[in-house]
């Protein structure tokens, strides 16, 4: 599997490589594709957003086919899009989430931090991942779409704090307070690109491991 870092790049254009890459690994064109990038502040509305997700938000905003509800996307993130074919993979949905909420899960704990996902039923029973702190804050959200068992669209963490993260929205159905980044808990700045690769890599081996 292949990664494909875009660096900053406008959600739109970013969309149009996933599609792109979406026919290609399903007509095996093209290996199957891991995206690294971060947007521009942008709302992206998924397929269970209602009216009330909006509560003042004035930039752009994209009506998308993955699942969830309405989420901020911004410069602060990291932002991972796996093109993956689960067709050879058991078409195992819920194992495909969960490789991605175990992967942050572990690669948080290198850090220090506690986290659990939608797995773990002492937490709200949405996918994502949570701190474990009091009250548990929200650090990444999930949310795909599969397209004849090729996957796309994907995950987005707070790495660094931003002052427009979240702000006119109910991020996932939540109030903004629910989120938090990793700059703000740790009271520093890790180092984008080397974030980048631990998460990179831990995904990669999760996947593998979806082979049947």
């Amino acid at each position: 599997m292949k990664r494909l870092n875009l660096g900053l790049i406008d959600y739109k254009e970013a969309y149009e490589i996933q599609k792109d890459l979406v026919k290609k690994v399903r007509d095996q064109s093209e290996e199957e594709t891991l995206i690294i990038c971060s947007h521009p502040s942008v709302v992206t509305l998924g397929k269970k957003s209602t009216p009330s997700d909006l509560i003042g938000w004035e930039g752009p905003t994209y009506e998308i086919e993955r699942g969830g509800q309405a989420t901020y996307h911004g410069p602060g993130q990291v932002v991972m899009y796996p093109i993956l074919n689960l067709k050879v993979r058991g078409q195992n949905i819920a194992g495909y989430l969960e490789a991605m909420e175990q992967s942050m899960i572990e690669v948080l704990g290198a850090y220090g931090l506690p986290a659990t996902g939608n797995t773990d039923r002492g937490m709200p029973d949405f996918t994502g991942v949570w701190l474990k702190l009091n009250p548990p804050k929200k650090v990444a959200s999930i949310g795909v779409a599969i397209q004849r068992w090729i996957t796309y669209h994907g995950l987005a963490l707070n790495l660094y704090h931003d002052d427009q993260a979240f702000r006119g929205i109910n991020p996932c159905g939540f109030s903004t307070d629910t989120m938090t980044d990793l700059e703000t808990i740790l009271q520093k700045r890790l180092k984008r690109s080397d974030f980048e690769e631990q998460l990179s890599s831990s995904l990669i081996l999760a996947f593998s491991k979806l082979l049947t």
